[in-house]
């Protein structure tokens, strides 16, 4: 006949061990020391068996004084379910919006402990990196597109009625450095191939005058507000901003994924730009200042996670790389493209190579009018290039 040891018996069942001390006790005329050697336990266990309640204790602590209040777990909770956010991007987002500072581990362990679901995205098998991130240097590759603002299936409904009720501006012209994420923006009403060269040229122009002297690479969609798909338009813009050392790459048709930094963007300007600022302007002077301001935000304060930035801004980043660029490139003004129109043209003019000649390498100026509707001063920026035109 096999008997069960106390120990044996307390692994089955903890309340069946404890009713056995207490037989064994009882018929032991109540002897502590003599019901603990025969069970071969300490009298401490005996005591507590006999005395105490036979289910076990709870071994939670009776003070916790490092754990974070229940208000402030629940708040970390709701701000992962709203944004989507794991706990490394949670615990940047917390401290750059609310200066709350928690560390990864702290909100790992919250997630867990209130099942907060992971998103997840599955990705085909071999897929790689559309970039060295390493190796890259700052301001070399660029992405470029355009936003259609007025979009029901973004915007509430209540923006969007806004937005066409004021005539605040139609479409977004944006283009992001791919090292830093440094993003430079404009407007507009309409969508023209007019508009997308001249913001090409505004945009290399501002780069060659901030001492960016690498060949720029921008990759953009067959758009009809760029190339369209026309080889023998892609051949011609590529040839007239040569002069600027810009190399403009169409993306295959169908093939979105690789632009996928500059759409991720878009979701971004939906959420914390036009959602919370674009009811509060009634005129495009307001929306342009806001849309400014978001510029800045975006390039000097908002992390980012993507690969390569392990949550710096592009400002931190470009700052790490120990560029020769002029830091005031991150000051690129956020303007209306049919203003700039009415000023200098459709920079055409400044680029054809149809007219007689020979090259000669001068200094171009030229000026662009910005007013700042806080300081009420009109600032005059100077683009200059010292690249070959035709006279």
């Amino acid at each position: 006949m096999n008997i069960i040891s106390y120990h044996e018996l307390r692994k089955i069942s903890p309340q069946k061990a404890r009713e056995l001390v207490r037989k064994v006790f009882e018929s032991n005329n109540k002897n502590v020391s003599k019901t603990a050697k025969i069970l071969g336990v300490s009298r401490h266990t005996v005591r507590r068996a006999v005395y105490g309640p036979l289910e076990d204790k709870s071994k939670k602590p009776k003070s916790s004084p490092k754990k974070l209040s229940s208000e402030l777990e629940n708040f970390i909770v709701e701000e992962s379910k709203k944004t989507g956010f794991r706990y490394r991007r949670l615990s940047f987002y917390l401290l750059r919006k609310y200066g709350i500072k928690i560390s990864e581990n702290t909100i790992k362990s919250i997630l867990r402990r209130n099942s907060v679901a992971r998103k997840t995205k599955r990705t085909k098998k071999g897929e790689r990196s559309l970039y060295d991130y390493e190796t890259l240097i700052p301001f070399s590759e660029f992405q470029l597109d355009t936003k259609h603002l007025l979009d029901k299936e973004s915007l509430p409904k209540e923006v969007y009625e806004h937005m066409k009720r004021y005539n605040l501006p139609c479409y977004e012209w944006n283009i992001i450095d791919v090292a830093t994420r440094t993003r430079f923006t404009a407007y507009s009403y309409e969508l023209s191939s007019a508009f997308g060269f001249m913001f090409i040229s505004l945009v290399a122009l501002w780069l060659r005058t901030h001492n960016v002297r690498n060949i720029i690479k921008i990759r953009l969609d067959n758009g009809a507000e760029f190339c369209g798909g026309s080889e023998r338009k892609l051949k011609q813009w590529n040839e007239m901003l040569s002069f600027l050392g810009v190399e403009l790459n169409p993306i295959p048709p169908k093939a979105k994924h690789l632009m996928g930094i500059i759409e991720n963007s878009h979701r971004a300007d939906d959420e914390y730009f036009l959602m919370i600022h674009a009811e509060r302007c009634k005129t495009k002077d307001e929306f342009i200042q806001r849309a400014q301001k978001w510029q800045d935000t975006w390039n000097f304060f908002r992390p980012h996670n993507g690969k390569g930035m392990n949550g710096r801004t592009p400002f931190e980043k470009f700052i790490a790389s120990k560029s020769l660029v002029s830091s005031h490139i991150f000051q690129f003004p956020t303007l209306l493209l049919e203003d700039i129109m009415k000023k200098v043209g459709t920079f055409y003019s400044l680029f054809c190579n149809k007219f007689g000649g020979k090259y000669v390498f001068t200094t171009y100026l030229f000026k662009i009018y910005v007013k700042d509707l806080d300081a009420r001063i009109s600032y005059k920026i100077y683009i200059v290039s010292n690249y070959g035109l035709k006279f």
